[in-house]
């Protein structure tokens, strides 16, 4: 079956994508507006959920800022009235996510599909059209800066590049599976790309890294940290020519370390299950958001609007390329700060800074007598798709002891309780670890953030 792709709307959005990233702010709220009012229009008409959410609303004349937010517990809830196409159910798309050979396949042979992790504590499900994914294929290939331009120009087809994908690997994630369907589009990439699971043993994933020598490293922060320090130990030998953020924050103190160790240059974006490319990075270093296909709204406690340049509370996002699963105004928990003015680059997209996940990596004692970095990414995974607890705080005591805190407790919490302390055993004695010590508390609250979101993984405090 092939993959989902149309041709004729990339060209059509590839071509407008060029003209809003120079656009003068008018314009793109004219276009954004236009957008906009589709997708209500869309989500009135065909979304029994909006259809009580938002009654009273009328596609053309309400403003965004009119209506009320949604959150992702009460869309997931009410999954069969919200999507626009009767044929998607919850049942079936959690057994399709279920099956980790179809990740990348078609679902209905026509819709690609993503799971998210359970960050908010509530799993989620999203479901892309082909016209989605189309805008998303231009904002990645139109807006991400290219840091070699003239080997671009030399090589339009990338066929000198070896890219390699170092995330989470088991499940029907958005950055895995559309590597999949990349590498479906693009045959002759097939060969130079490839994946490689955080959950493996460093010392695994290293020599597979050696071996495999890639240009590009598409990753996480801290599995780029984690990476750097390799290169340190004398242990990881390639040399990329870039590495590619995302997924958590990256600081400058970790960018710095990254690009000494690997020498190399780091190019951060921001992105979310709900819309997965939202910001790239320019040449100056500063993330521009892609407004004229989603609408970012930083907002305080009360959902009300924060001005430039603070932080905010929390985010509503607006999704204006999926009209299959509608999503208006929607509680996202990111804290970012919006700043307005003009980039150095030339851009006139907005500039953003986003203050995301902050959970640590653990250091912990391995057998061989040298520390043992674990991902938080990848412990989150564990204890999601192993275990499958959501809501969670893993404190680390000391290099061999961790404390797991769980909302659940009686017969339930004790299940839960043991499912986390063999998926988390396992994976120590897969990591070469010294045997660990996993303290329980049930019936715990988990520490929140001021954006909202927990911080699930937290290091040692060392003195």
């Amino acid at each position: 079956m092939p993959p989902i792709f149309d041709p004729l709307y990339f060209s059509t959005v590839s071509m407008d994508i060029l003209a809003m990233g120079r656009a003068s702010a008018r314009a793109r709220a004219t276009r954004q507006r236009q957008r906009f009012d589709a997708l209500l229009t869309c989500a009135l008409r065909e979304s029994r959920f909006y259809q009580k959410h938002l009654r009273g609303a009328v596609g053309g004349t309400t403003r965004l800022e009119s209506l009320s937010s949604v959150s992702r517990q009460a869309l997931m809830a009410h999954f069969d009235d919200w999507v626009t196409d009767p044929a998607l159910t919850l049942a079936g798309l959690q057994a399709f996510t279920a099956d980790s050979g179809r990740i990348g396949q078609p679902y209905l042979g026509k819709y690609l599909v993503w799971e998210s992790s359970g960050t908010s504590h509530q799993p989620g499900i999203f479901v892309q059209s082909a016209q989605a994914m189309a805008v998303y294929d231009a904002l990645e290939s139109l807006r991400r800066s290219s840091l070699q331009s003239m080997q671009r120009w030399l090589d339009p087809l990338m066929l000198s590049e070896r890219f390699a994908f170092v995330g989470a690997t088991t499940g029907h994630f958005a950055s895995y599976v559309t590597l999949q369907r990349t590498r479906e589009l693009n045959p002759w990439l097939a060969p130079s790309t490839q994946s490689f699971s955080i959950l493996q043993p460093t010392r695994t994933l290293v020599d597979a890294l050696n071996a495999f020598r890639p240009t590009v490293i598409a990753t996480y922060p801290t599995a780029a940290a984690m990476l750097a320090e390799e290169v340190r130990q004398g242990t990881l030998h390639c040399t990329p020519r870039e590495v590619w953020t995302g997924g958590e924050t990256l600081s400058p103190a970790v960018r710095r370390n990254i690009e000494q160790a690997l020498g190399c240059t780091v190019r951060n974006s921001y992105g979310a299950s709900e819309f997965i490319f939202m910001a790239w990075e320019c040449a100056q270093g500063r993330l521009h958001a892609n407004t004229d296909w989603v609408i970012l709204e930083p907002v305080d406690e009360r959902g009300q609007p924060m001005p430039a340049g603070e932080p905010s509370y929390s985010t509503l996002l607006t999704n204006l390329a999926n009209h299959v699963q509608p999503l208006i105004r929607y509680d996202l928990g990111d804290q970012i700060t919006l700043y307005h003015g003009r980039c150095e680059c030339g851009c006139t997209l907005p500039v953003i800074e986003i203050q995301g996940r902050r959970d640590d990596p653990l250091v912990m004692a391995g057998k061989r007598g040298r520390p043992v970095t674990l991902l938080p990414l990848a412990l989150t995974t564990v204890l999601e798709d192993e275990a499958g607890v959501f809501d969670f705080h893993l404190r680390q005591q000391d290099d061999h002891t961790l404390e797991l805190y769980l909302p659940l407790q009686g017969p339930e919490g004790r299940t839960a309780a043991q499912r986390c302390c063999d998926a988390l055993q396992r994976f120590a004695a897969a990591q070469e670890l010294k045997p660990i010590h996993v303290r329980l508390k049930l019936g715990q609250t988990v520490p929140r953030g001021r954006s909202g979101k927990a911080q699930r993984i937290v290091a040692q405090t060392r003195r």
